[in-house]
């Protein structure tokens, strides 16, 4: 029976994916339509965007900004709606691709988005064909040695594929204001880069705050040594990439490099100090200082408008609030301790610095030369850019927190409950109890996975974190 699979099912996979890359190559080929719109110079035509282009741009951001990153979480703990959600997301995301080669209105010259565009849509066209097969369940001859592959990389594209989304939104948006050209494209890389660095370490604490503990005190590190090497290797990067060695000194070059200074210095203190003497992990102030210095000396930096000033401004005050808020944390809220719950839950106070970071990335983000100039022309005061920033920090941080949740509701706990334990249980209105609740329900997912698991692959729980319900995590 598998062979027959093998013979009828596997020739499929080739037609869907040979018809989509054409289709793809055939759309890609009228990426540059009406270009003849376009004055020589300039990023696009003087036309509004469309309603095609509006709906292209609300459903990409639905799939490849909500549903797929659900579905993600959902594929880690194995879930049956895991499935169902990535296919929603595809039937939304491939007629929202063709939709941004049809549009009407604003043309666009040769730009990075429209080139992206075809990577993204190949890493979805592989994460199906990945899926497609893995549903087969196909396990005899030549498939059985590919299958272990074909799980790895189902895994790692899933996980990689929201990463690759941002920056696609990001040269979206860059696109459509026709920003980052020119000699504009060095400052863009480094406010774009930075501040979705700050996010990302916005989000990375927030994971290891409320999923992470398990795995950190697997890994026998402090959380502040993984911070602290990655202080001193980008500080690295800055010491000899901010300025250009063998030419003058010019704008903010001596405070960018001197900043990349401090970073790998303090980087190799805080991963010395990462260590106690009988060499188990021990936290420290490092990381939390490193960035709020980073903040005062960004709100220091001289700018040509009065908006792009206070922009900068709170953009520091919020960096300097996020390294101040993590001493406190580590110091004394939990007292060099990884959390202070009984149940590994965090503490109140330990969610202000992560959402600081993302705040802090929305800022530096928004805060470019030609944004700037773009609010200063729109009149638009300084204070409600600022809140609509901090808004959208807040969206973010609400669906990272809300991921989160699915995630951690829908891993297999560390011990699971027995029908036998002798503990109190609570009558629901059915009349059952919730031991035998928790019974049917791993039966139940038993067997819905049945269908998607071999025999040889690992039946534990697909958590490569773990949920925060040991006892207590030192």
């Amino acid at each position: 029976m598998d062979s027959f699979r093998s013979r009828v099912k596997t020739p499929s996979l080739g037609l869907i994916f040979a018809s989509i890359v054409f289709s793809a190559r055939q759309t890609a080929a009228h990426g540059g339509h009406n270009m003849n719109k376009v004055q020589e110079g300039e990023a696009f035509s003087p036309d509004p965007l469309d309603a095609i282009l509006w709906i292209h741009i609300l459903l990409m951001m639905l799939s490849f900004g909500i549903i797929f990153p659900t579905g993600m979480v959902l594929g880690i703990v194995r879930n049956r709606w895991h499935v169902p959600t990535q296919i929603l997301g595809t039937a939304i995301a491939v007629p929202a691709y063709f939709l941004g080669h049809l549009h009407k209105g604003r043309a666009f010259a040769k730009n990075v988005h429209a080139g992206f565009a075809n990577w993204l849509m190949l890493m979805l066209v592989v994460q199906v064909i990945f899926g497609i097969y893995l549903k087969f369940h196909i396990t005899k001859g030549f498939h059985g040695k590919i299958r272990k592959v074909a799980v790895h990389g189902h895994g790692i594209v899933g996980k990689a594929m929201p990463v690759v989304a941002w920056v696609q939104m990001l040269f979206g948006g860059i696109t459509a204001l026709g920003f980052c050209r020119d000699d504009h494209l060095g400052q863009c890389l480094a406010h774009f880069i930075m501040g979705s660095a700050f996010i990302g370490y916005g989000i990375i604490l927030t994971i290891i705050m409320l999923v992470g503990q398990v795995w950190l005190k697997r890994t026998g590190r402090s959380q502040e040594f993984f911070d602290s090497a990655l202080i001193a290797a980008w500080g690295c990067v800055n010491t000899f990439t901010e300025h250009r060695w063998g030419g003058p000194w010019v704008a903010n070059d001596l405070q960018h490099t001197t900043m990349g200074v401090i970073w790998w210095s303090a980087g190799l203190a805080g991963v010395w100090l990462s260590r106690k003497r009988d060499g188990s992990p021990k936290r420290n102030f490092i990381p939390g200082f490193v960035i709020l210095v980073t903040g005062w000396a960004m709100s220091a930096h001289p700018q040509h408008l009065p908006v792009s000033t206070m922009v900068h401004t709170m953009f520091g005050y919020t960096l300097m609030a996020a390294g101040l808020a993590r001493i406190i944390e580590v110091a004394f809220v939990c007292k060099d301790k990884n959390t202070i719950s009984e149940d590994g839950d965090a503490n109140s106070f330990q969610y202000i610095a992560p959402f600081l970071l993302y705040a802090s990335g929305f800022l530096f983000m928004g805060a470019t030369e030609e944004q700037m100039q773009l609010i200063s022309n729109a009149g638009i005061d300084h204070v409600s850019y600022i809140l609509v920033l901090y808004s959208f920090a807040f969206l973010i941080f609400l669906f990272v927190n809300m991921l989160l949740h699915l995630y951690a509701v829908n891993s297999a706990p560390a011990v699971p409950p027995k029908d036998n334990e002798e503990t109190e249980r609570i009558p629901r209105m059915n009349g059952h109890s919730r031991g035998t609740d928790s019974r049917q329900i791993r039966d139940a997912e038993e067997f819905e996975l049945e269908g998607l698991m071999s025999d040889d692959e690992n039946p534990e729980s697909p958590s490569t974190l773990g949920k925060n319900n040991e006892a207590r995590v030192d």
